[in-house]
């Protein structure tokens, strides 16, 4: 059992506390919403009444937040976790942020003999609820191996992406590669409406010809195809538009810094950066199929 602070208890966040909850690991807690703070308390968490005291209570802190500067504002300055914490604390960030801030917080974390690595998630709030998540871990060895029994409390796959600010790389790219998918998946249930094949049809083709991809398989953007899809339930999110236009700017960002032309990858940015404007950004981001097709 491991003395754990978990700050950020939203809609990945909470579901991850319980299941470390279960695991029998000793759970204190920090977010600034009054309900997020009920409802770890209720979920047989502690709640910590400020970063210090949390930092200072506990070997292990980790961090489930929207922003790079978010992540930095909880770990900086005097009443920020790297100042009070205890020499080889290990802080896990589980947030998606842009490489450099990745890079530069354990960068900070090692300057006050701590040990840092970032490991973004991949499988949304229903595999945060089920323990299914999927961690890519950038970091060094030691904190690494430190950080792998706490994450696997919280889903079933680690990988291992090399050393700092990769793990938030590998996101990156897979969530670019998730934006256009969702596309195009999007794109071919429009033209098969238009050309009277039922999506079922579609879906059973698909699915087993060359088209094939995870969409289909698993998130269709389309109602009454699959079973527990966002699709089905209004676009209610699993994975928020919002939230997927965040890692498309991540993952443009990185191109621009790289000096490569990604054109799908930009031409995606803009149309979720539409559906935004069109209002579904709190929707999940396969309502993006909502903008297509007119």
């Amino acid at each position: 059992m491991a003395k754990i602070g978990f700050i950020g208890l939203g809609h990945m966040g909470l579901p991850m506390v319980v299941n470390l909850i279960r695991a029998q690991h000793e759970i204190t807690g920090y977010d600034i919403s009054p309900a997020a703070q009920a409802s770890l308390t209720q979920a047989g968490g502690t709640l910590a009444n400020n970063l210090p005291e949390l930092a200072k209570q506990n070997d292990i802190v980790i961090t489930m937040l929207q922003t790079g500067a978010q992540v930095q504002a909880v770990c900086y300055g005097e009443s920020g976790i790297y100042a009070h914490a205890k020499p080889n604390t290990l802080h896990i960030d589980c947030s998606t942020i842009d490489v450099p801030s990745a890079q530069d917080l354990q960068n900070k974390a090692s300057q006050h003999a701590l040990l840092a690595v970032d490991a973004p998630v991949s499988g949304g709030v229903s595999g945060a609820q089920a323990g299914t998540l999927t961690f890519l871990l950038g970091g060094d060895a030691t904190a690494c191996a430190t950080a792998q029994p706490i994450l696997q409390s919280m889903g079933k796959q680690i990988i291992l992406t090399g050393a700092s600010g990769s793990g938030q790389a590998a996101k990156i790219c897979n969530n670019m590669l998730l934006g256009i998918s969702m596309l195009a998946v999007s794109e071919c249930f429009l033209l098969a409406e238009r050309l009277e094949l039922s999506a079922q049809k579609l879906h059973e083709v698909v699915t087993h010809a060359s088209g094939q991809c995870w969409v289909m398989d698993r998130y269709v953007p389309v109602p009454d195809v699959l079973e527990n899809v966002p699709a089905n339930h209004d676009y209610q999110a699993g994975f928020s538009l919002n939230m997927m236009l965040k890692d498309l700017n991540f993952s443009q960002a990185a191109a621009q810094h790289c000096d490569l032309k990604t054109p799908l990858g930009q031409l995606a940015t803009k149309i979720f950066q539409q559906g935004k404007e069109a209002g579904l950004g709190d929707l999940d981001f396969s309502a993006i199929i909502k903008t297509l097709g007119s």
